[in-house]
């Protein structure tokens, strides 16, 4: 039988190729950072190449390593999950906790989960929209999509995307003698605001030039969706991004006041680093950052 280099050294390699670092990598397999590193340099010697372009904190591929990554990755995968399966007694369900926001549910994931049953039909998701996700993980929780202006650093966190700030409105703030023209005629109504978001307007102003200007009233929400519901209700404008004018709200709102201008807010996925460990985690993660291509053309 061929000599094979060990089996730990392969997952070290697997982790900081996925990770991105060795101190993340190390993280997610409970090892020091220099315990991590001897590991790496075993597989090196192993294949007599190197295989990471080192970078200050951070470990990017080469092309020997992105070669092995790709022969690798996989068939660590399909190991773990024999494993897996072998300690569970044999069942192949595998079930994913998961911390979502309404808003980002309803507009962007359960339609989207179908392409993924169609790949996966043994993971299960439990989708849980109650607030405080983050605080969760571990305890209720295996991974989250949330809201933030980043992540603290003691998870894994990839980015969903950079937005724009957008204003919405309802037909009769645009339209008709008594539309709102300029940014100044905010002074006249009411403004809604996510209590994730605060920042968005006071970025948005400064941004526009009017760093002093004040709509009548500002009313919170913890709830996209409901505030975007009552802006089509005709009660006040919503202060939201751009990617959640989708599906209905196109013919109930229109943007208004259309600017460029970058929200400090993003959607992040985040769990905790040695939950990547775990397949239903690694399935979803690697779905939801690399959709397969008939999704994305669908999309």
């Amino acid at each position: 039988m061929r000599r094979l280099p060990p089996l730990t050294a392969i997952e070290a390699f697997v982790q900081v190729a996925r990770l991105g670092s060795i101190k993340a990598a190390a993280e997610a397999l409970s090892l020091s950072s220099p315990a991590l590193s001897r590991r790496i340099q075993q597989l090196e010697r192993f294949v007599n190449r190197r295989l990471f372009i080192r970078q200050h904190q951070a470990m990017r591929l080469n092309g020997d390593g992105e070669t092995l990554y790709h022969r690798l990755g996989p068939a660590l995968d399909i190991l773990a999950e024999a494993v897996e399966i072998s300690t569970s007694g044999g069942h192949e369900l595998l079930r994913l906790r998961l911390g979502v926001p309404p808003l980002y549910a309803s507009q962007k994931l359960i339609k989207r989960i179908t392409h993924l049953r169609q790949h996966h039909k043994e993971l299960h998701i439990d989708v849980d929209t109650a607030p405080y996700a983050l605080s969760r993980l571990g305890e209720g929780l295996d991974a989250v999509i949330t809201l933030a202006r980043d992540i603290d650093p003691a998870f894994y966190s990839y980015r969903l995307g950079f937005n724009k700030i957008m204003l919405f409105a309802a037909p009769e703030f645009v339209e008709g003698e008594n539309a709102l023209k300029y940014p100044e005629d905010l002074a006249k109504t009411t403004l809604f605001l996510h209590r994730d978001m605060p920042d968005n307007f006071t970025t948005w102003r400064e941004a526009i030039g009017l760093p002093k200007l004040e709509p009548a009233a500002i009313d919170f929400f913890d709830s996209g969706q409901l505030m975007l519901d009552a802006a089509a209700g005709g009660m006040g404008i919503a202060c939201l991004l751009d990617c959640n004018y989708k599906g209905q709200y196109k013919t109930s709102l229109r943007p208004i006041f259309s600017s460029n201008i970058d929200s400090p807010y993003s959607y992040w996925f985040a769990c905790r680093r040695a939950s990547l460990g775990r397949r239903p985690v690694r399935l979803f993660h690697e779905w939801l950052t690399n959709p397969p291509k008939e999704e994305t053309r669908a999309g």
